[in-house]
C-alpha cells in the first residue's frame, strides 16, 4: 500500500515550501508538496494550485492536506468538495508541528485517518510531552527496562528524535523514553535532550527487552 501524501497549504510560498522541507527531514520516503501563495507567487491561496497539487497526489494514494490561516481553510474544502469520493482528507492541526507529526506517521505506513489525527493532536503533544506515555497495561513479565547516553550531536531533536520514532514503531511493543511516548516526535523534541544526556528507557509488551536492547544501541551509537 502507498504511503499517505502530504499537501502543505499557506498564505506564503516560501513557507509552505519550508514547512514541506522540514517534514521532509522527518520522513524521507514521503511525499510532501508545497501549495502555497497566489498563482503568482503572491501572498494568499489558490484555488487552482491547491487543486492541481492534490490532484497529482492522488493518483498515487491518499493525500492529507495541512493549511495555515483560516481563508486557507476554506480553499481546501472548496477543493475537497469538488472531490467527491477521493481519499482527500484535511487535517485540522498546528501547520508545523501538524506537518511533522504526519509526515512521520505516514512514514510508519499508517493510515489516511491515522495520520490526521496525528496532525490534529500535534499541538498537545508538543505542549505536554509528560502527558503523552503510554498506559502500560501489559504483563510485568513484559516490561523491560535500561538507560542510554546519547551520542548523536543533535540529542533527540528534530531528524533524531523522528529516527527514534520510527524505529520503535517496529516493536510490538509501547516505549517510553523518561516516562514519554518514543513513537511521538514532538514529545521526543520537547524533552531537549542533549548530547552526552542519560536517558531511561521503559518498554512494555511482547518484544519489550528486544525494543529496549535496540534502542538503546541505537542512541549510543555514533552517527
Amino acid at each position: 500500500m502507498a504511503k499517505v501524501s502530504l499537501v502543505i497549504v499557506s498564505h506564503s510560498k516560501k513557507l509552505a515550501e519550508g514547512v514541506a522541507e522540514v517534514a521532509a527531514q522527518m520522513a524521507p520516503e514521503v511525499v510532501i508538496k508545497p501549495a502555497g501563495g497566489t498563482a503568482d507567487g503572491g501572498i494568499g491561496t489558490s484555488y487552482d494550485l491547491v487543486d492541481k497539487t492534490v490532484g497529482e497526489l492522488l493518483e498515487d494514494g491518499p493525500v492529507v492536506i495541512l493549511t495555515d490561516l483560516g481563508s486557507a481553510t476554506l480553499t481546501v474544502e472548496s477543493v475537497l468538495d469538488f472531490l467527491e469520493d477521493e481519499p482527500a482528507y484535511f487535517a485540522d492541526g498546528p501547520l508545523v508541528e501538524g506537518a511533522v507529526a504526519a509526515a512521520v506517521a505516514a512514514q510508519q505506513d499508517k493510515s489516511a485517518e491515522e495520520v490526521v489525527a496525528a496532525a490534529t493532536g500535534a499541538g498537545a503533544s508538543w505542549g505536554s510531552p509528560n502527558g503523552s506515555a503510554p498506559n502500560a497495561s501489559g504483563d510485568d513479565s513484559q516490561v523491560a527496562e535500561g538507560e542510554a547516553t546519547l551520542a548523536d550531536p543533535d540529542g533527540l531533536h528534530a531528524r533524531p528524535a523522528a529516527l527514534v520514532a520510527r524505529f520503535v514503531s517496529d516493536f510490538d511493543a509501547e516505549v517510553t523514553i523518561n516516562e514519554i511516548a518514543a513513537d511521538s516526535v514532538l514529545s521526543l523534541m520537547a524533552l531537549g535532550a542533549r548530547q552526552g544526556e542519560t536517558v531511561q528507557i521503559r518498554a512494555t509488551g511482547p518484544q519489550a527487552q528486544e525494543a529496549v536492547t535496540a534502542l538503546i544501541a541505537k542512541l549510543e551509537e555514533q552517527p
